[in-house]
């Protein structure tokens, strides 16, 4: 096998190990294709993935983060980033607003992303916007009418933050 095949190779070990919980394993797979090719942003975001698994976050965030510089539009890498930022419970409002950016990367990338414009809405919650946060709640119920835990929150906001 040449090099040009090796590191694809080394990326779905790293992949295959990510699907079976065996991160650490994973990462040394992932380390090895980066060290034959270190410009695909593949790589990168699933290494962020696993690091994102052991709760690494600081690695994983900076995984994320080089591989958006490589690929922007990768939409996941800014959706688990954000995801990443918001885990905080005590966030200051400028982290919030990292995330929100974030989302809003992802959520331009992909207008249907359910889960970013699930979190969109959290995030606006913790800076206590409620009436964007509804917007983006609104957004998600056009795309999903079914997503019982955008109503959930759609209730929450209106009975307790909404007067």
């Amino acid at each position: 096998m040449n090099e040009k095949e090796e590191y694809k190779v080394l990326i779905d070990e790293g992949i295959y190990n990510i699907n079976n919980g065996k991160y650490d394993i994973a990462i040394d797979f992932i380390n090895q294709s980066i060290k034959i090719k270190n410009d695909w942003d593949i790589s990168y975001f699933y290494r962020g993935v696993a690091f994102q698994c052991l709760s690494k976050f600081d690695d994983a965030i900076l995984d994320y983060t080089k591989a958006i510089s490589l690929n922007p539009k990768m939409t996941d890498a800014y959706y688990n980033r954000a995801q990443i930022i918001l885990k905080k419970k005590n966030n200051t409002k400028k982290a919030v607003e990292y995330a929100i950016d974030d989302l809003s990367s992802a959520i331009s990338l992909d207008e249907k992303f359910i889960d970013a414009l699930y979190l969109m809405a959290v995030a606006y919650m913790r800076i206590e916007k409620y009436h964007t946060a509804l917007e983006y709640l609104e957004k998600l119920l056009k795309t999903e009418p079914q997503a019982i835990y955008a109503r959930a929150l759609k209730k929450l906001i209106l009975q307790k933050y909404i007067v």
